[in-house]
């Protein structure tokens, strides 16, 4: 179970790191009037795990936050991966 954990470390970190890259990408391309990162792809990242330092991101350099399904969304798929986490955690033992 430690190498699933380890696994699952490296991947949170990486698709954090994507996400959060992609977050300022968007701002900094918005404030030049260069050509932005989707609204669907920002979603679709954060939904693979990286909502939660999207949405702190987001809130810092206050990018997005007039859009609901950014401020509401994002947080919502925290919730849903912490459930999952939980139950990943809870029920991994027993399938081994």
């Amino acid at each position: 179970m430690v190498l699933e954990a380890k696994i699952l470390l490296v991947y949170c970190i990486c698709i954090s790191a994507v996400g959060v890259i992609m977050t300022v990408h968007d701002k900094r391309a918005a404030i030049h009037k260069k050509r932005r990162v989707p609204e669907r792809t920002l979603l679709t990242v954060g939904a693979l795990g990286a909502a939660l330092p999207m949405y702190l991101v987001m809130r810092c350099i206050r990018h997005k936050t007039r859009h609901k399904k950014f401020m509401w969304g994002l947080p919502a798929l925290v919730l849903v991966q912490i459930g999952l986490l939980v139950l990943w955690y809870s029920y991994l033992p027993m399938l081994l």
